[in-house]
Order: C-alpha cells, then sequence, then structure tokens
C-alpha cells in the first residue's frame, strides 16, 4: 500500500508498492508526488494512487513504462468526446461559436529515450460548440506534419487568434536538429484548413505558445516549457544543446520563467524581444526553483477578469494549475494559488474562457485510456470569489 508522510501542513504521498487494479509504473522518479488536503478522504487517498500510476508527460522525465489500467472513478465532468484522443484545449470564442484547439494524442511508444518523446502527435483536429453543454462537432485535419517544412516531430499544444480577417495558428514542433521552435499557420475559417509559414518564427521557441489580445487591440505571445519542452536551455535567446535537462542545478535560485512578447501586426512575428513574465510570491520574491508546487513548469496562459489579468499555467511534476495576478500583460504576477487539483493524468494544461455570463475552465486528464500519452478534454464553471480570488477546482466528485 502507499505510505503518507506529513510535511507543513499536508500530506505527502510516496508510492511504497501496487494498488489492486492498476499497473504499476517500473520507474518513479524521487521528485514525483501529489499533496492531499489534511483531511484526506480514502476516496482521495486511491485517486493520488491512480495518478501516481498515470505519470508520464510531454514536459517531464517519464516513467519507463505506461500505465494502462486503473480503477473507476467518479469524475466531475465528461470528456466533450470519444471520438479521438484530444488534449491542451484552449478555447476561444470566434463567430459566436466556441472553438477549441489542441493536441491530437496518437498511440507512441511506452518508453522514453528522452524526456517526452512518447508524444508523437503528427496532425491537429479541432472541436466545437454552439455553447457550453451542446452537442461537439469533431472537424476535420486542420494541418499535418508533413506539410511544415521546417518541423521534423512532435506538433503538441497549440492555440489561435483572429485578426485582420485571418485565423492564426501556433504551434511548437521540433526542427530537423530535436529544437522545439514555434510556427505560424494561417486559415480564413476557425477550424481551418491551415497553411504553415515556410519557416518558424525567429524569436520564439520552446512549447506551449498561447496568444493574449487586450482590450486595445494589441496581442501578445506566451511561450515556454522546462525539461522536454526546453526552455531551461534558453538564455538570452540563444539555444544551449548541451545546457541544463532540468529547471535548476539550484532549488534555491529563481524557477525559469515563462516568456512574453508583443506580436506584430502582420501576428506572424514577434514585435520584440522576449522577456520573462516574472512569478512573484506574496512578498515580492520571484519563485523559487525548488518551489515544485509554486514554480512554472508550462502551460502559460493569460485572460482579463475586472480589469486584473490573471495568468494560469500547470506545475508540472507537482500536477496542480494555479494562477498569479498582475496589473500589466508583461507582469510581474504574484502567485495566488491553485484552480484545479490534479487530474487523472500527468500533464495537466488548461485555458479559460467567458462564455453567456459564465466563466469556465478547460482542462484534460486521462479519463477514457488511462494514459498519460492519450488524453480527453472536457469543462469545468470557474467561480470568482468576490475579492477576485478563484474557487479550487476538484476534478473529481465526492
Amino acid at each position: 500500500m502507499p505510505r503518507i508522510s506529513s510535511q507543513q501542513g499536508k500530506f505527502r504521498w510516496q508510492w511504497a508498492s501496487g494498488l489492486h487494479g492498476v499497473v504499476r509504473q517500473s520507474c518513479v522518479p524521487p521528485r514525483e508526488y501529489f499533496y492531499l488536503p489534511q483531511r484526506a478522504t480514502l476516496k482521495r487517498i486511491l485517486i493520488a494512487a491512480v495518478l501516481l500510476a498515470g505519470i508520464g508527460s510531454a514536459a517531464a522525465q517519464s516513467p519507463a513504462v505506461e500505465t494502462i489500467r486503473a480503477p473507476a472513478l467518479a469524475y466531475s465532468a465528461q470528456p466533450f468526446v470519444r471520438d479521438i484522443y484530444f488534449a491542451d484545449p484552449s478555447a476561444h470564442l470566434f463567430g459566436g461559436r466556441i472553438y477549441i484547439y489542441g493536441s491530437h494524442d496518437i498511440e507512441g511508444p511506452l518508453a522514453d529515450n528522452e524526456p517526452g518523446n512518447r508524444f508523437v502527435m503528427r496532425d491537429y483536429r479541432f472541436l466545437s460548440m454552439d455553447a457550453i453543454g451542446a452537442p461537439v462537432t469533431v472537424h476535420p485535419v486542420a494541418l499535418e506534419l508533413k506539410n511544415v517544412a521546417w518541423a521534423d516531430r512532435q506538433l503538441w499544444a497549440p492555440d489561435a487568434a483572429y485578426k485582420n480577417g485571418h485565423y492564426y495558428l501556433y504551434f511548437p514542433a521540433k526542427d530537423k536538429t530535436g529544437i522545439f521552435r514555434i510556427g505560424v499557420a494561417i486559415g480564413d475559417q476557425p477550424a481551418g484548413p491551415f497553411v504553415p509559414q515556410a519557416e518558424p518564427m525567429r524569436s520564439a521557441y520552446s512549447i506551449d505558445p498561447a496568444v493574449f489580445t487586450d482590450d486595445d487591440g494589441q496581442s501578445y505571445l506566451y511561450f515556454g516549457g522546462i525539461i522536454g519542452g526546453q526552455l531551461q536551455r534558453w538564455k538570452y535567446g540563444h539555444f544551449d544543446p548541451s545546457g541544463p535537462t532540468a529547471d535548476s542545478a539550484n532549488p534555491d535560485q529563481p524557477a525559469v520563467m515563462p516568456r512574453v512578447a508583443k506580436l506584430g501586426p502582420d501576428m506572424l512575428q514577434l514585435a520584440e524581444t522576449p522577456r520573462d513574465a516574472v512569478l512573484l510570491d506574496k512578498k515580492g520574491e520571484p519563485l523559487l526553483a525548488g518551489d515544485h508546487e509554486r514554480r512554472f513548469f508550462e502551460a502559460a496562459k493569460l485572460h482579463k477578469y475586472r480589469g486584473v489579468y490573471y495568468f494560469t499555467y500547470s506545475t508540472g511534476d507537482t500536477h496542480f494549475i494555479n494562477y498569479a495576478t498582475g496589473t500589466s500583460p508583461y507582469g510581474p504576477f504574484t502567485y495566488q494559488g491553485h484552480i484545479l487539483l490534479p487530474v487523472s493524468s500527468w500533464t495537466t494544461h488548461q485555458s479559460v474562457l467567458q462564455s453567456n455570463g459564465h466563466w469556465y475552465l478547460f482542462y484534460h486528464d486521462s479519463q477514457l485510456s488511462g494514459r498519460s500519452t492519450l488524453r480527453n478534454s472536457k469543462v469545468s464553471e470557474l467561480i470568482y470569489n468576490s475579492d477576485g480570488s478563484i474557487r479550487i477546482i476538484d476534478p473529481f466528485q465526492h
């Protein structure tokens, strides 16, 4: 059975042996654990065991063997579709209809020879619906890897924007040298097809591009992801192939921060040199590399609520979706707390959308497959408190 130890008023989950009904992985890095509330129920203990059995990330060191099956759990939301595996949902409202951009998961190898290599996506297909709860359309292939001249493999989490009468798809992929770059493709319809540019963006790199357009019409690109996303190997706009494979060798140093820059008027290139979107604690100090419950890992996203900029992101190996707030799209952003507790997948990825007077959190898990490389997307209502804080969403029923 798993064992639990107390740390700073919370429980740290440690894997000790198998749990009935779970195929346990043969390798679990020592930093991979889950936190449980102090008044943890038996159900949440079982959930944490299942989550540990599902470890495997597109951006982190992955265990050698993938989990295939897990006990049935009571989920608080259901997948949009069961026809395809669809992850990393980024929701937008275009022409009064909700479009969801994300990764099209497919079968890949069960073992990694480097971080994230089991995520082998080769095309994009997107979802749309008239409203939350309405029937969901699975659109045809919008972009294929074979049509991106500069890319070699791994079409990971994309995002989209509309401007100048066109739709712009921003996507990461590894180039012929194995470095993650960010490309742009243009379409006349929100679901594509999209025609990629011949070369990647000049100053954007790593993974998880996300566009935020402010009230004045200026668009910003956020990007980055550590470990398999390679952000820790970029210094001053240059990639170091011999750079660190982890976020930092010193846990007491400031964490690697996501990047942000204005997009140019044509939406095809950055208008300025990217800068750090700095995440601070309540004392105004940068979050530290060793603070895995709060520091940035991947999935940088920005939205605006009542004049405040909300930066949301994934913590990766602690499996939270967090948020921080600021007064500028550049940041700095002050850490506020968790939005989403760990899901039944190693990776966790989010977007926030307002529709019909309500706010929603889009996210993914592995409910349908039990495998972190074959994920499904879903949505839950996001509720703001009167002080602007966000109520924590639990992906499981109790």
